[in-house]
Parts: C-alpha cells; structure tokens; sequence
C-alpha cells in the first residue's frame, strides 16, 4: 500500500507467501537456480583442489553430523542465536573439533581473526 502497510496480518501475508509458492514451485525452482547465489561445477572443483583440508574438513563434518556422531546445535555458541548455525575450524587439521556459530558471528571471526590454521 501508499503507505507502507498490508492490509492484512504477518500470519495471512505468510500464508499467502508459502501458497504461491507451492503452486508456482517449478518457476521459483528455476528462479533460484539462475539467482546466481550457487557456483558453477568450474569453480567447486577449483576450490576443492586449492584447499583439500577445508573441503576434507567440512565432509567430515556433513558426515558425522548425518550420522549422529556429532550433534549440530541450535543456537551460535557467541551471540545464542539460533539464524543458519554453521561449523567453524580454528584449525583443520582437527577435524571433527569445531564451533558452532551463526553466520554472522562467523564472518566476524573471519574478518578480526583471518583464516583458520591450516587451510591448505
């Protein structure tokens, strides 16, 4: 609307949301694909190549996840946030020790802190 609001509530706007995309789901898959947000096969198999303890790293971490031999929290061990927790590897040679954090808390540890030891 002109100025700024719906005329219908947060649970409605949602379920319409959810609905169109359930019957369009074929275009929004399409969509998604093309967003650019998703490498291309070149540059996957570049980036494997050029840090095989990184991508060994974080299989082994997909992995254990999948099998329950490590349980991936909800919630970022900095800021308790429970938005995409991911696995962070101070060092990569340890592979299987790693701290959880939300995305955000991770690009900060990146940015003061550098790359992890170890990512070749």
């Amino acid at each position: 609307m002109s100025d700024g609001y719906l005329n219908k509530c947060k649970e409605c706007t949602k379920q319409d949301t959810s609905e169109n995309r359930k019957n369009k789901i074929g275009y929004y898959r399409e969509y998604d694909r093309c967003r650019g947000n998703r490498q291309d096969l070149q540059y996957i198999k570049e980036y494997r190549a050029r840090y095989p303890k990184k991508y060994k790293a974080h299989c082994a971490i997909n992995n254990a996840v999948r099998d329950g031999r490590l349980i991936k929290p909800t919630h970022c061990e900095v800021c308790n946030s429970d938005f995409h927790v991911e696995g962070h590897h101070d060092d990569y040679n340890k592979i299987l020790e790693v701290r959880w954090l939300c995305a955000v808390c991770h690009k900060t540890w990146h940015v003061e802190n550098g790359e992890g030891l170890n990512p070749v």
